[in-house]
């Protein structure tokens, strides 16, 4: 029987064991997940408890263009009901809970009118001529060369730029897969309705039940297993892997890959080596590279096909920020927030606060955010683009700051002041450093990141983040579950191909109310 041995337990690997079963037939018994962590989930992570505080590293967004992931969820049965899917639960949520963000921006403490985006006639121009562009001729270039300096200070910027993580410096070919990508959401980027968000945290609503449901078909997991190296077949043009290397509990081991074996591999990982602080004290900044980006360095010194990871890896300055989670045992914060905002929990979006030298934002999720979360207990998250500046309030830069000082400088930059011996006494805040975050983003060109099949190859794939697929946007969930679905319809040779990529330039109605936009 054929055996599939998938390196790394994101969601990039569960989607690829969950339609080996589905669509392939494999039996769950043949499936393999190595992950070096003692958790699943890979960057769709959840955790804590009530009196040590939650921890989420990133927020993660869904929307009705994400086909791949909605039909992935749409064959995975709820934790609580048999009856119903995952898909089922996000439909009915997001039906009830509604997104309409009514403080998007947010300047010297009060709300911002984000209704225009603040455009000028060349603005307007440089837009248009990055749409037209071909991926070519953009080549490496970076986003600020694209675009005149007064267009990083429109409102169209901040929301854009907060809303995916974009920074200046990053792709201008990423930048132009995007716009091309949300078209649909350009018209509503200031009250995100678009949007479409979890019951829970994406660990407990995605992960948990994804996993919860391979487990029940017998895939083995292999947790606290590192795989050192990928051994192919020498001295041929196919790409065939034949043999992998394992390190568990100090031990090494070695799998021999059979002829029709298959083997997939998530290569690098945006959140690896991140560092938790904690309420009184800064995370570390740790620049380690980790199994999975050290094995894609080993294998693609051997073949250049398989792309460059060094493009992504060496140039931390670039791709590091910071998140926090916050933990409120008093209901004072979260009150403040939703008096403030104008929204009840749960349906609004990212609050920017645009004169932050951070570039700081939070979102309050539905409560609970956790399924173990108890009653009386508010969780919400957020992060800042500019770690390394000194706050506008804390004399201190963000990456040396610990959790009460974030929370300082938040609700400074609010006007809650005299509220704050109160909120950092009902709090619990804990920062995260993430050094490769949006290295995905990095400049890059055609090869640097390899295809998903690799011409010549006959059992081994590439999936998550860090390969290569047309068209589509890395940073969201859809992209690893298209990878996943590419790989295995593929490696399979189904007669079956991952949904079309959503196009709503192809509708009328999507094109007039972008166009409109543009001219506001």
């Amino acid at each position: 029987m054929t055996q599939a041995y998938l390196i790394g337990g994101g969601i990039a690997s569960l989607a690829s064991a969950a339609h080996l079963i589905h669509d392939g037939g494999l039996r769950g018994s043949d499936i393999h997940v190595f992950e070096a962590q003692p958790v699943l989930g890979g960057s769709l992570d959840g955790a804590g408890t009530p009196q040590d505080g939650y921890v989420i590293r990133g927020g993660r967004m869904f929307n009705f263009s994400y086909l791949c992931t909605y039909e992935l969820l749409s064959f995975i049965p709820s934790l609580t009901d048999a009856g119903r899917t995952v898909l089922d639960e996000f439909r009915e949520f997001n039906e009830r809970y509604k997104t309409d963000a009514r403080a998007r921006l947010v300047r010297g403490g009060q709300k911002v009118d984000s209704s225009r985006m603040g455009f000028d006639m060349k603005d307007r121009l440089d837009l248009c001529a990055m749409v037209l562009a071909s991926e070519a001729s953009l080549g490496r270039k970076r986003i600020d060369e694209c675009f005149q300096p007064a267009f990083f200070e429109t409102p169209f910027w901040y929301m854009w730029a907060t809303m995916f993580a974009f920074q200046p410096w990053h792709s201008a070919v990423e930048f132009k897969r995007y716009l091309h990508r949300f078209v649909h959401e350009f018209p509503r980027i200031n009250t995100l309705a678009g949007v479409d968000r979890s019951p829970y945290n994406q660990y407990d609503s995605v992960v948990l039940p994804i996993e919860t449901w391979l487990r029940r078909q017998g895939v083995q997991f292999h947790l606290g297993t590192t795989v050192t190296d990928i051994e192919f077949e020498p001295g041929t043009q196919a790409v065939t892997a034949r043999a992998l290397a394992l390190e568990s509990e100090g031990r090494a081991r070695r799998i021999e890959v059979a002829p029709g074996d298959l083997v997939i591999f998530t290569n690098g990982s945006m959140t690896a080596a991140s560092t938790l602080g904690s309420h009184a004290e800064p995370p570390p900044l740790d620049t380690r590279k980790t199994a999975d980006w050290l094995l894609w360095e080993r294998i693609a010194r051997q073949r250049p096909g398989f792309g460059r990871p060094s493009v992504f890896t060496e140039h931390i300055d670039q791709s590091w920020w910071e998140s926090f989670t916050v933990t409120c045992h008093d209901p004072l914060m979260l009150e403040l927030i939703e008096q403030f905002t104008g929204n009840e929990a749960g349906t609004g979006a990212l609050v920017t606060l645009q004169d932050s030298n951070w570039l700081m934002s939070f979102v309050v999720a539905r409560q609970p955010h956790f399924l173990n979360q108890p009653a009386g207990l508010q969780v919400f998250w957020g992060y800042g683009l500019f770690p390394d500046q000194p706050g506008n309030f804390v004399a201190k830069k963000m990456a040396d700051c610990s959790g009460a000082e974030l929370m300082t400088e938040l609700c400074s930059h609010l006007g809650w002041q005299a509220h704050l011996p109160r909120l950092l006494e009902g709090t619990r805040c804990v920062p995260c450093k993430m050094p490769y975050i949006t290295s995905q983003f990095l400049v890059r060109e055609p090869g640097d990141r390899p295809p998903v099949l690799p011409p010549g190859s006959t059992n081994f794939a590439f999936v998550g983040q860090f390969c290569e697929l047309p068209d589509d946007v890395v940073f969201t969930v859809e992209y690893s579950v298209r990878a996943a679905q590419t790989a295995v319809y593929g490696l399979l040779g189904l007669d079956k191909a991952p949904p079309a990529i959503y196009n709503g330039a192809a509708h009328p109605s999507v094109l007039v109310h972008a166009i409109q936009t543009l001219l506001t």
